[in-house]
């Protein structure tokens, strides 16, 4: 049947709107793509294309608090393969093998991996320029020289532990891996477009967008504190033939690090030659052990502090030990002390004396402020690797334990717990976390873009209780077992520590610790250096051993720092063998025959030139020497006051 003109109209006009529809539709989502989208298309598909080579940025420098640069980086350069550019890849492996004196097999294999693009390593890492030049003098498609970065260690192993290292692609221990992000800075690129096989189309241009260096890092240590520290600590190695030395110099108002080390140590330029316990290892944040009498420090400050002992006007009697829950804990000293004002107790580092101490305090209180002082957990400085400590619990703790904590004894340390404590108690009695990092700038302008503040994490005693723990310990370096850290004409504070090694769980009666921590002027104290051998050679006291150490380092430091001597210190007092330190009289302008009645025993002569007067003397007067020194005076017939 026949349809009706009506229906042919309607059947158009249908067809006609769905037409229409479908055409206004084509037409707003082809404007859609191309007004709205058609940017994020373009963008996608030009991503598909796009192929880039890497350009590394230079990684930031790591600087002492004075801006000596201690490690930067060079470019250098790097081989880049592009399989699906190179057209013989035996022959291209074969060329490369010889310039880059690699193994022919190991780098065809590179080259002929299904990938974009890929790194010839290790042989094409990081090489020199000429070896570049020559790579590029072959012309070989798809062999690519791209830019990388290398790192320097300019001063070998100052610092190593501290600084660390940095592999191919970041910082892997120290400060290198601390802050790796703010170092490592923004890659660069070169930018090519290649077809799906990753053939370079033709008639594209490639583009280079520049890497973005990383931030300079500026440090807390100074160089020549940490070259005097490191000097000490390499003379201490062979001196004393020891397992390792360890040192801490730290700034006890801030939490600031001025110097920290140990030995063994490692250049980090080279670290793949010396042992992986040795670089891994940043023994001043890591290693435990059994502080001694150093420990007692805390004691010390704690009950003061909870007022339980009179230093002055306190009498103590030691026989030479003191019986606890069963266990009789002796004295260093056999035979003991004697009778004692609590004074001398701590200026003769008297066992029994102190777990007194400890047993007033109870144990509560003495392990409530051990935990104020932040033992038994991390200081939380600035670099990995660092260890808690061991403490009692308190349900582990009887009178035994107590008292043999009050002494150092049965608890575990770090040295950077011990220095960051010390400083409490001594400084007013404010705990600082430690730190290393100072700012960080940018490395084009120089701007410092981040500064890092102290940071206080509680006050543990007071300033009067502080002040007490300063004069007792000044008291320990002038009249007590401290006395080979004294330092003439610098007020001087600290405190003597042996403590017997625990091997298979037993104390060793073989192997110790010994250590000493000292601060200086006492009265303000700018400077607290730890230092710590292990297992030393010979007579292991700590008072012989680390003391001296710990004074030549701070006697540097403080010259170093200009901080003017002080007549007021206390005066040494000298035991049997020790040699008296006296001041040097003013002969200018004296006869020969008055100088000879004068000098006494203190001292020898020697004479230059002739005749009646001295018109020169060599050390000058009011010089401090040891008693018997030689001045040397020079002679003349002129009366130099005439």
């Amino acid at each position: 049947m026949r349809a009706s003109n009506v229906t042919v109209r309607r059947r158009l006009f249908t067809a006609l709107i769905i037409g229409t529809v479908i055409f206004t539709a084509l037409i707003i989502r082809l404007a859609y793509v191309q007004l709205w989208i058609g940017q994020d298309l373009a963008k996608l598909a030009e991503n598909s294309w796009r192929r880039e080579i890497g350009f590394a940025p230079k990684r930031g420098e790591i600087q002492d608090r004075n801006g000596l640069t201690l490690t930067y980086s060079m470019s250098t350069p790097t081989l880049v393969a592009i399989p699906i550019q190179i057209k013989d890849a035996h022959a291209t492996a074969a060329k490369l093998a010889e310039v880059l004196d690699g193994n022919e097999e190991d780098i065809y294999k590179q080259i002929t991996k299904k990938e974009m693009q890929n790194y010839i390593k290790p042989s094409g890492r990081k090489i020199t320029i000429e070896k570049a030049q020559e790579v590029r003098n072959l012309q070989l498609p798809g062999i690519i020289v791209a830019e990388d970065n290398k790192r320097y260690y300019p001063y070998g192993s100052l610092a190593a532990h501290i600084l660390g290292f940095a592999g191919i692609d970041k910082g892997l221990t120290g400060i290198e891996s601390k802050y790796n992000s703010q170092l490592t800075g923004i890659a660069g690129n070169i930018a090519y477009m290649t077809d799906a096989a990753g053939r370079k189309l033709a008639g594209t241009t490639d583009t280079y967008t520049a890497p973005k260096d990383g931030l300079n890092v500026k440090l807390t240590i100074d160089s020549h504190l940490q070259s005097v520290m490191e000097r000490s600590l390499d003379q201490a190695m062979v001196q004393y033939q020891a397992q390792n030395v360890i040192a801490i110099m730290m700034d006890p108002n801030t939490g600031e690090i001025l110097s920290m080390g140990s030995r063994p140590t490692y250049d980090p330029g080279k670290y793949m030659e010396s042992p992986a316990e040795t670089y891994n290892r940043n023994l001043p944040i890591w290693k435990t052990y059994e502080p001694g009498s150093t420990f007692k420090i805390i004691t010390l400050a704690a009950a003061l502090e909870e007022k339980k002992v009179d230093l002055k006007n306190e009498q103590f009697y030691d026989p030479g030990s003191i019986e606890v829950g069963g266990a009789r804990l002796r004295c260093w000293k056999r035979g003991g002390h004697g009778s004692e004002t609590m004074l001398q107790v701590v200026q003769n580092s008297c066992n029994p004396g102190f777990v007194v101490m400890g047993q007033r305090l109870g144990k509560e209180k003495l392990f409530d402020y051990i935990s104020k002082f932040g033992f038994g957990k991390k200081t939380g400085i600035d670099l990995g690797g660092e260890e808690n400590g061991i403490m009692f619990k308190p349900s582990q703790v009887g009178p035994v334990e107590l008292a043999t904590t009050a002494f150092g004894q049965g608890v575990s340390v770090t040295p950077i717990q011990q220095i960051t404590a010390v400083s409490a108690a001594i400084n007013g009695g404010k705990l600082f976390k430690p730190y290393v990092a100072k700012s960080f700038s940018n490395p084009d302008t120089g701007e410092v873009v981040d500064v890092v503040e102290p940071e206080l994490v509680r006050n543990v005693i007071s300033e009067d209780t502080s002040r007490q723990v300063r004069e007792a310990l000044e008291s320990v370096v002038a009249k007590g077992t401290g006395r080979n850290a004294f330092i003439d004409g610098y007020r001087v504070g600290g405190k003597t520590g042996t403590a017997q090694k625990v091997i298979n769980g037993r104390y060793s009666p073989d192997e110790h610790i010994v250590s000493f921590i000292g601060f200086a002027p006492a009265d303000n104290p700018k400077i607290v250096v730890y230092a710590a051998v292990d297992d030393p050679k010979g007579i292991q006291f700590g008072g012989l051993i680390a003391a001296p150490l710990v004074r030549d380092i701070m006697a540097d430091a403080l010259r170093y720092m200009k901080v003017e001597p002080d007549k007021n210190q206390l005066d040494k007092e000298y035991r049997y063998g020790e040699i008296p330190i006296v001041e040097v009289p003013d002969l200018v302008g004296a006869s020969v025959d008055d100088i000879l009645e004068d000098l006494n025993m203190n001292f020898k002569l020697a004479k230059s030139g002739n005749g009646k007067y001295v018109i020169s003397q060599a050390p000058k007067a009011g010089s401090r020497v040891d008693q018997g020194s030689t001045i040397r005076i020079f002679l003349s017939n002129v009366d130099p006051e005439k």
